[in-house]
C-alpha cells in the first residue's frame, strides 16, 4: 500500500512538472509573437536579422555592403547603428590591477563602451601567474599586448612600474592612473569619479 501511494505522489510531481514546463514554453512562444494591426511579427526573427547585420559590420563590411548580403537598405543599417549607440570616437582599452571594487569599475566601463578591458583582484593576477605553464602564460602576454595595440588609447591603473611599462610595450597613448608605488600588496579601491572625469575628458 505505502509502494503504492509514494507511485502516485512520484506520478503525480512528474505531471505536475512537465504541466509547468508545457505551460512556460507556451508562454515564451507567445511572447516571441505580437500582432500589429494586421501583421504577426516574430520578435526571434527581427532579434536574428539584427544580429547578424551587426556582427558583419563588426567584421569589416560597409553599410552598404551589409545592406547588399542581408537584401536590406543602407539607411536601415545606419539608423540600427545610431539606436544603439554608446559613444564615439577612439578605441579605447581598460588595464586596472589590484583593485578591490572589480565589479563596480566593470559595470562602469561596459556602460561607456571600453572596447577591452583586463581587470583583476590581487588574488586573480596572482593566479594569473601562478595558475599557467610557461608557454601559455606566454602566448597569454602576448594576446593581452596585441589586444592593447589594437587601440588607440589605453587607461591603466596600477602601479607607477605597469603604467611604464605598459608605454613600452604598446606604444600607443597611455593615461596612467596610479594608485602605488610598485610593488603593490593587496587590493585598491578605485575612485569610480577619477575614471568618470576621464571619459569625459576623452568624450569631449
Amino acid at each position: 500500500m505505502i509502494g503504492n501511494f509514494i507511485y502516485l505522489l512520484m506520478i503525480k510531481f512528474f505531471v505536475i512538472i512537465n504541466v509547468d514546463n508545457f505551460v512556460h514554453n507556451k508562454r515564451r512562444i507567445i511572447m516571441d509573437v505580437m500582432r500589429i494591426g494586421d501583421k504577426v511579427l516574430s520578435r526571434k526573427k527581427l532579434y536574428t536579422i539584427i544580429d547578424k547585420a551587426l556582427n558583419l559590420r563588426a567584421e569589416g563590411l560597409s553599410q552598404q555592403e551589409v545592406a547588399n548580403v542581408m537584401g536590406l537598405d543602407r539607411p536601415f543599417i545606419s539608423k540600427l547603428e545610431k539606436l544603439g549607440e554608446v559613444r564615439k570616437g577612439r578605441k579605447i582599452g581598460v588595464v586596472a590591477f589590484p583593485i578591490e571594487n572589480k565589479l563596480e569599475l566593470e559595470q562602469y566601463l561596459k556602460k561607456e563602451g571600453v572596447d577591452f578591458m583586463l581587470l583583476m583582484t590581487d588574488e586573480e593576477r596572482w593566479s594569473f601567474v601562478k595558475e599557467k605553464q610557461g608557454i601559455e602564460l606566454f602566448n597569454d602576454v602576448m594576446e593581452i599586448i596585441a589586444r592593447l595595440r589594437s587601440c588607440d588609447v589605453i587607461i591603466v591603473i596600477g602601479s607607477n612600474y605597469r603604467i611604464k611599462l605598459c608605454e613600452v610595450l604598446v606604444d600607443k597613448e597611455v593615461i596612467g592612473i596610479e594608485i602605488g608605488k610598485s610593488p603593490i600588496e593587496g587590493n585598491k579601491l578605485i575612485d569610480i569619479q577619477v575614471i568618470q572625469n576621464v571619459f569625459s575628458t576623452l568624450n569631449a
